[in-house]
């Protein structure tokens, strides 16, 4: 059954018609036409449709849009500023910390999160923190420089995730 929702996301209030159990995962791609969050597992595990919703990180793709319709909602679309690419997608770049990208945009979502907790996280709370993103082709080592390079610009800018 269809309900008109109003989602703030990235900035933008959006109004829609949707079924309301549906999972933000599907109404961001099919619905906004942002689809910088993938689609993996389905089930939460894998990390790939990962967002921000009240600054959290949010499995997409098991969350019901209701749950979330009254909170700011952010995607990688949503993290550049003026036409600058987000310090940690930047780190992404430097680092070569993507290699097919798939995972990519849920690995800097959780990185936000993990920064806007930890603004300096030793080696061991970024490899715990981010247990939960998977990546296919195995670029960890570069991920975890990277996520460091990110909160290392971050601190000399006084910047926050």
């Amino acid at each position: 059954m269809s309900e008109h929702l109003a989602l703030m996301v990235n900035g933008s209030q959006e109004e829609i018609e949707i079924d309301a159990e549906r999972m933000l995962l599907h109404v961001l791609r099919d619905k906004l036409g942002l689809t910088g969050s993938k689609i993996g597992c389905a089930e939460g595990q894998c990390g790939v449709c990962t967002v921000l919703v009240d600054q959290q990180p949010v499995r997409s793709c098991i969350t019901p849009v209701r749950e979330v319709a009254d909170q700011p909602i952010v995607t990688i679309e949503g993290l550049a500023r003026n036409g600058q690419l987000h310090p940690l997608q930047q780190a992404f770049l430097d680092q070569d910390a993507l290699q097919c990208g798939y995972c990519t945009p849920g690995m800097i979502m959780a990185a936000v999160g993990l920064l806007r907790q930890h603004p300096a996280p030793t080696t061991e709370q970024i490899v715990e923190y981010m247990q939960g993103n998977l990546c296919r082709c195995g670029t960890y080592p570069r991920i975890v420089r990277a996520i460091q390079q990110a909160a290392a610009e971050l601190a000399h800018s006084g910047g926050q995730a």
